[in-house]
């Protein structure tokens, strides 16, 4: 059973349609007048988190994106191509599935409004939910003072792929800072959270590719229920992550079952932590 807080009534409620083994997501975006930026990308990101979490538990998905009108283009469909090709290529960067259909959102329209879950991202309209389950996903943006770090970027120039890998930072330590933290919390980006992030990923996959080459083994029956669980109460990513940090230490988990439950609770996180896998053997030859 999949459980969510709903916004609207502050209570866990389980998500309707996994009676229907089919759950559909729309994603709210703000548009606002300086455009999209990292709290549009954040609601994407757990819309594709909850897709993950979904598809882990034998179920299916569809992903809606939506946006309200633009007020200098109300008549246009979707973002223009510009601004929608430099989404998509940080959606790309972060590991973000793309969603499978986009558009504009009317509050009587019908794109989004028999969806089981609706996604906003900080700063929609309370009106744009039509029905099902609200979550609000929290902000993003610098803390207090902090140089360098993108909040609301315009698009195309410097564009969303700035804010999210600054200065040719990899992109999905971006990812990570904002899995560290529950969806309806705010997200600090500093240089420092940002690096942090950046030495765990490199770590952890190094990690990975290191126990790859040992014999596989199970996964640890506790911690892939415990995974399961905070998964499906609320999407508990940072519990997860924080299970994983545990794995790494536990000596009475063997190597090949590190790397199993690693590769394994990576399809929810979306860290690409097998990146370095055979790169020693082909480094060694």
């Amino acid at each position: 059973m999949l459980r969510i807080v709903d916004t609207r009534t502050g209570h866990l409620v389980e998500i309707p349609s996994v009676r229907r083994h089919l759950l559909s997501i729309c994603v709210h975006l703000s548009a606002g007048d300086v455009g999209l930026g990292l709290g549009d990308l954040r609601a994407l990101l757990v819309g594709d988190v909850l897709a993950r979490t979904v598809e882990l538990h034998g179920l299916q998905s569809r992903t809606f994106r939506t946006m309200p009108d633009l007020p200098d283009m109300p008549d246009l469909p979707d973002l223009p191509d510009e601004q929608a090709e430099a989404l998509d290529r940080s959606l790309s960067a972060l590991g973000i599935h793309p969603p499978d259909t986009v558009g504009v959102h009317h509050p009587k329209g019908t794109l989004c409004a028999a969806a089981d879950v609706h996604v906003h991202a900080y700063g929609t309209a309370a009106q744009d939910a039509v029905g099902g389950v609200r979550i609000d996903v929290g902000q993003v943006g610098p803390a207090s003072g902090e140089k360098g770090v993108a909040d609301r970027a315009h698009l195309p120039s410097p564009g969303l792929l700035g804010a999210v890998a600054p200065e040719g930072a990899d992109p999905l330590a971006m990812r990570m800072l904002m899995l560290g933290h529950a969806y309806r919390t705010p997200v600090f980006v500093t240089g420092t959270a940002l690096e942090e992030a950046r030495r765990t990923l490199e770590d952890w996959r190094q990690l990975v590719a290191d126990w790859a080459q040992e014999p596989s083994r199970p996964m640890p029956a506790d911690v892939l229920r415990h995974a399961h669980d905070v998964l499906a109460d609320d999407l508990g990513v940072p519990a997860v992550l924080d299970a994983l940090l545990t794995v790494a230490s536990r000596a009475d988990v063997p190597a090949g079952a590190k790397f199993e439950t690693f590769a394994f609770l990576d399809r929810v996180l979306g860290l690409d932590l097998a990146r370095e896998v055979g790169h020693q053997h082909r480094a060694a030859t």
